[in-house]
């Protein structure tokens, strides 16, 4: 009887019942992922914010001499780019472009959150792009970061000049929310949502159903099954006699 007891508190998993289930329910899951894509298409297209990106690019090359580029100054800028990237990334950088431009309502965390600089590798380009939800404060910020660093990588590095490659531009289009990526990842979370509904169901339910759950659960063997006669058969036969 113990070891009866302990085999009933243990919960069995049929897999393949449970795949049963899920077909079963498949309108069910299928109106949860509508559902919760819906909603993440609404949140993506009208609650969230939309922001912007603008980047500029600058060229480093610390030369050696006015008038030729040597292999080791190109290696020697290739092996600095990610140090010119810790600069751009500075406080005394961010500081300023928020005391040149006037944001006084910006933390200098909050701005750092909104630049991003790269760096890729086997080049000595510097892309510094900034998000804002103001298309026209982002290329200000952009154009601001790029100047102050100019200044501040010659300072720091003894660098005679940064050329520019390209200056921020004033961006047309949004760069997010991105409405595909939010209604996929809504749909994706409807329906592992209602499989886990669906599967704490399955393990919660314990009742006997057939002759097959009193053998297993139970562990009693059934002497007879006694059919279950609905109303209208009932009904049905009554007529029959009359």
């Amino acid at each position: 009887m113990e070891e009866h007891r302990e085999n009933n508190n243990e919960i069995e998993f049929d897999l393949l019942e449970f795949v049963h289930i899920l077909l079963g329910r498949f309108w069910v899951i299928l109106l949860a992922v509508i559902v919760a894509a819906g909603i993440g298409f609404v949140v993506s297209a009208y609650v969230l914010a939309p922001f912007y990106e603008s980047t500029t690019k600058i060229y480093i090359l610390n030369k050696t001499d006015n008038t030729t580029v040597t292999y080791t100054d190109v290696q020697i800028g290739t092996q600095l780019t990610k140090d010119y990237a810790e600069l751009i990334n500075s406080r005394y950088v961010i500081e300023k472009v928020i005391e040149q431009l006037f944001l006084e309502d910006i933390e200098y965390e909050e701005l750092m959150k909104k630049v991003s600089v790269d760096a890729p590798a086997d080049t000595r380009i510097v892309s510094i792009t900034v998000e804002h939800t103001d298309p026209t404060l982002a290329m200000n910020i952009a154009n601001c970061i790029r100047k102050v660093a100019e200044e501040h990588i010659q300072n720091v590095m003894d660098i005679e000049a940064v050329n520019v490659v390209e200056t921020a531009n004033m961006p047309t289009e949004k760069a997010g929310p991105s409405i595909l990526k939010w209604t996929l990842i809504g749909g994706m979370a409807g329906g592992f949502l209602a499989c886990a509904v669906i599967a704490v169901i399955f393990l919660l339910d314990d009742t006997i159903k057939s002759s097959e759950d009193v053998e297993k659960y139970l562990g009693l063997s059934v002497l007879a099954m006694i059919p279950v006669i609905s109303e209208d058969t009932t009904v049905r036969k009554s007529k029959r006699k009359k």
